[in-house]
């Protein structure tokens, strides 16, 4: 069975590999926690009060999904990474929330590998506890796509 596909474009993978997919996977949710502190406070106008008090939710959210990615490298014998990816910024209050949007939607294509992953490797608790995180993310994803007006991503 080695090789044989368990998610779109991926291969059964190493409990190594692993932890380098949920190093990545914790530096998004690293960018997500900055991107979303300073949105929610630099994000002005009427028309955005409301979903500029959701980020800062989305932020503490953000740092419980960064703590059980760190938990969960630690429990594979891996050092959690300490660098976030870059967190793009701009004047701007739709090009941040566009550029949320588009983080939640790649976190979630990357989770839903990252479950079959952990599976295919017998780690089902570990695939567990990202299903609770991709349920956030989903969430997070619904509320900027709705702020901007748009249909939610689809995440192929």
């Amino acid at each position: 069975m080695k090789g044989k596909p368990i998610a779109e474009g991926s291969k059964k993978i190493s409990r190594a590999e692993l932890i380098d997919l949920l190093n990545q996977d914790l530096s998004r949710e690293y960018q997500a926690i900055i991107g979303y502190v300073v949105y929610s406070q630099v994000i002005k106008g009427a028309a955005y009060m409301n979903i500029a008090a959701e980020l800062a939710v989305h932020a503490a959210q953000e740092l419980s999904h960064a703590l059980i990615i760190a938990e969960q490298i630690d429990y594979l014998g891996g050092m959690p990474t300490v660098q976030p990816k870059p967190v793009r910024t701009s004047e701007k209050a739709t090009d941040m929330l566009q550029f949320d949007l588009d983080n939640e939607t790649a976190t979630i294509r990357s989770y839903r590998e990252r479950v079959s992953q952990c599976e295919e490797l017998g780690e089902y608790a570990m695939g567990e506890q990202i299903r609770q995180i991709l349920v956030d993310e989903q969430d997070h994803q619904i509320a900027l796509a709705t702020a901007l007006g748009k249909n939610v991503p689809v995440s192929k």
